[in-house]
């Protein structure tokens, strides 16, 4: 199915799956980006130990999703439920979003379980989200519809961050940083809506295989999965690229707000509109990579956008100024969806019909167990490198030394999930799905 040959009721459903990107883009700029995460580091927890507990809060959330997300996958496939997993998780993230209001000052467990659950709902949501996308695109263009999403999502973070912005500035205080959290969390549920309301999702796979009932066939299908990825082997190889520059990804978007509040000293203010200008740049970013996707492949585009990554995170570590870094932002900005957008393209690509949101949920394992070990990795080497600074330098100085050489850390990342994704044959992985 071509843009010019889809149905009115098609393209219904994309714009419905679109406006959930653009909702649930709201919640990464404001919370993981812009306003909770610098909030948490220097207002409830302040110091060194406020990048470590952040980056320990984002690994437990991980953990969990990683562990959640085949099982729930498998159930979802054959019970066609994944709306209402996509749903049940998409509710959780907005309510514990809101509540997140009642954080204040020295607040530190609140502060976590409430961002804990908060991120749980928004990753487990992703996985149901994702494995929509082969249901509203055929193979040939789901690079370019994925990539609509991430472009759509990131200007729905825009708007959002522009509206928090102005809030922050003709009100001011502790109370309306707050306050934003709520209507982020508002902002996300409204436009999650019309997607529950327009896509369809197909029928279950099938009847449960003989002698097994619904809560024992995640952990056949878990195990068939782990089968399918030995028979699927350029999909397994990419999920294994994936799982080490992901980290990378990931560290980057988990500290983008702190390393800007302590390397360069950058208000709430000066936060809300770096992290605007990084989700302007991604537009083009995601409009661009999804359509050298489908034109160049997968593969070559996504090793592209990792190259901008690397060079944004190399210059990032070089870099002394506050407008460097807002040039670093632009740079990431446009390269990061592109990871982003293609690497979900991808699983679609390599994925067997049929079983969409398994492959999504094991895509999920990878990407949520490495996420679980970069932010963590990166909380602990800022740390203790600032500690074993503080004997020569001031306590300032040496929390920014110790930022400085955990950025190195997202640099190994990505070179080596770029080295390894080269080893990934689209095109046999591609031909090896059409046959299942």
């Amino acid at each position: 199915m071509t843009p010019s040959t889809a149905t009115p009721s098609m393209k219904k459903q994309r714009r419905a799956w679109y406006l959930y990107d653009f909702g649930n883009s709201a919640y990464a700029a404001v919370v993981l980006l812009a306003v909770y995460s610098a909030y948490f580091k220097s207002e409830v927890v302040g110091g060194a130990q406020g990048s470590f507990y952040w980056g320990l809060a984002v690994g437990i959330a991980m953990l969990v999703v990683a562990l959640l997300s085949p099982i729930l996958g498998a159930i979802a496939d054959y019970s066609g439920s994944k709306k209402r997993f996509l749903f049940l998780y998409t509710a959780m993230s907005c309510v514990f979003t809101a509540s997140l209001f009642f954080v204040t000052k020295g607040a530190l467990i609140p502060g976590m379980v409430l961002f804990i659950l908060a991120e749980i709902g928004y990753r487990s949501a992703q996985v149901f989200y994702n494995s929509l996308l082969p249901e509203i695109a055929t193979e040939d263009e789901i690079g370019r519809v994925s990539g609509n999403g991430w472009a759509i999502g990131s200007a729905g973070g825009v708007v959002c961050l522009i509206i928090v912005l102005a809030m922050i500035q003709l009100i001011g205080g502790g109370l309306i940083v707050r306050l934003s959290l709520v209507f982020t969390a508002i902002y996300f549920a409204v436009f999650a809506t019309p997607l529950f309301l327009r896509v369809r999702e197909s029928s279950a796979v099938g009847n449960l295989p003989s002698g097994v009932s619904l809560l024992r066939l995640p952990f056949k299908r878990i195990a068939e999965t782990v089968k399918a990825v030995r028979r699927y082997k350029e999909f397994g190889k990419f999920i294994f690229a994936f799982l080490i520059y992901n980290d990378g990804i990931l560290m980057t978007l988990s500290f983008a707000a702190i390393l800007g509040t302590v390397l360069f000293g950058m208000n709430q203010q000066q936060l809300i509109v770096f992290m605007i200008i990084v989700q302007i740049a991604s537009v083009p970013g995601a409009y661009v990579m999804g359509w050298l996707a489908d034109r160049i492949g997968a593969r070559t585009s996504l090793l592209l956008s990792l190259v901008g990554m690397l060079a944004a995170v190399v210059w990032l570590y070089f870099n002394q100024i506050a407008l460097g870094f807002y040039l670093i932002g632009v740079l990431a900005g446009f390269a990061l969806t592109g990871v982003q957008s293609v690497s979900r393209a991808m699983v679609g690509m390599l994925a067997p019909e049929g079983r969409s949101a398994e492959f999504y949920g094991f895509f999920a394992v990878a990407g949520r167990t490495s996420s679980f070990i970069g932010p963590t990795v990166f909380g602990i080497i800022a740390a203790r490198m600032a500690s074993r600074y503080e004997a020569t330098m001031a306590v300032d100085l040496a929390e920014k030394m110790g930022l400085r050489v955990a950025v190195l850390s997202i640099a190994a990342f990505l070179i080596v999930g770029a080295l390894l994704l080269l080893l990934v044959n689209e095109r046999a992985g591609r031909k090896a799905a059409g046959s299942s």
